[in-house]
């Protein structure tokens, strides 16, 4: 992976705690611990993202059973509206 720079300020106090950290947590440098602090970050916006879906989707409606029969419905459908035969299983 290429990487590029982003050189950020920071107050004294924050330069000392992003030290101490990188010293006690075993990251190597600095920038190996932001990077893992913006993994960190995307994960966590990845998951409420996910969750926000979900609770999306048990508010859309009553339930339905979804059997083998829905789903060979639905291929069905798709296969019609798209104009294709590639719906293989």
């Amino acid at each position: 992976m290429s990487m590029t720079s982003l050189n950020i300020s920071l107050p004294q106090t924050l330069k000392d705690f992003v030290e101490e950290q990188v010293e006690v947590s075993g990251f190597s440098t600095p920038s190996e611990y932001v990077r893992s602090l913006i993994r960190e970050d995307q994960k966590r916006r990845a998951e409420e993202r996910l969750e926000a879906l979900l609770i999306e989707g048990l508010n859309s409606g009553a339930p339905i059973e979804i059997t083998p029969e829905y789903w060979e419905r639905k291929r069905t459908q798709l296969i019609e509206r798209h104009g294709t035969k590639s719906g293989a299983r």
